[in-house]
């Protein structure tokens, strides 16, 4: 531990693969990886308010919200947090950033086992090579009883950052979650199936632009992202249909950490 530690510090189990730099805790193989390429200010609240929303929807906010008061004053840990602060949470990435407390890596966290109350892996998994592990490895740090909030996406185009592996339906959620070390509190769609027909709608547009020249497909799917935005309105229906799970855009599930630590 280093002078002026975070609090967190103390849950922190180092090893051999991590070490402090200042007060921000590295894994040693994420120090290669370097930072991604920075998008302008106009870019990034383009994608965020207009194209990828996901996690402004009114579902989303509802069930983090009531999460994170929930486990508010204990350790909170947000996987995969690039430039998002949530209320009272500890940021790890895979990149070092301004909002970043922790420089990661894929199925490593550095916690001690049943230390922390709640984690948050917002879009991570797709990213994730072996998604299993991952969350093994989640279930090792949660304390029993401890929550994970685990939203993804499902009808999207690949996006690599820096990987892009997987999309997970419904049924998928509920294999992710289906062991022992968990219980199932709430699956639901977080974007409904009139994003779903947006985002592949978006790509296809910009993907048939970018066969006349490589250079169209950007400005093209800029302006297919805005021409096309009122197709999302049909989000508002989606949870009428009992086919609402063919092509949402994605789904969240909230799994409580069962009452026995892994290894137990």
């Amino acid at each position: 531990m280093v002078n002026g530690a975070p609090s967190w510090s103390r849950h922190v189990r180092l090893g051999t693969a991590w070490e402090w730099r200042d007060a921000r805790l590295w894994n040693k193989a994420a120090l290669p990886i370097g930072n991604p390429q920075k998008r302008s200010r106009i870019k990034s609240a383009f994608v965020s308010l207009v194209y990828a929303d996901q996690n402004r929807s009114s579902s989303v906010q509802r069930a983090l919200a009531g999460l994170l008061a929930e486990h508010s004053g204990g350790l909170i840990l947000n996987v995969g947090a690039g430039s998002t602060r949530l209320p009272g949470a500890v940021n790890l990435d895979l990149h070092d950033g301004p909002s970043i407390d922790i420089v990661g890596a894929d199925e490593q966290l550095p916690f001690q086992d049943g230390s922390v109350d709640m984690i948050v892996l917002q879009e991570v998994l797709e990213h994730v090579a072996r998604p299993m592990s991952m969350l093994r490895e989640v279930a090792r740090v949660l304390r029993p009883g401890g929550h994970v909030y685990c939203q993804t996406p499902f009808q999207i185009g690949f996006h690599p950052g820096p990987s892009d592996y997987w999309r997970f339906s419904r049924q998928g959620i509920e294999r992710l979650f289906s062991g022992e070390d968990w219980i199932i509190e709430e699956i639901d769609i977080s974007l409904g199936h009139g994003s779903g027909f947006y985002r592949i709608a978006v790509e296809f547009f910009a993907v048939s632009a970018s066969c006349v020249s490589r250079r169209l497909y950007m400005p093209t799917k800029a302006a297919a992202a805005l021409a096309l935005y009122p197709i999302k309105v049909f989000d508002l229906v989606t949870a009428r249909s009992g086919e609402a799970d063919r092509i949402p855009g994605g789904y969240f599930c909230v799994a409580k950490r069962s009452g026995c630590l892994v290894g137990a």
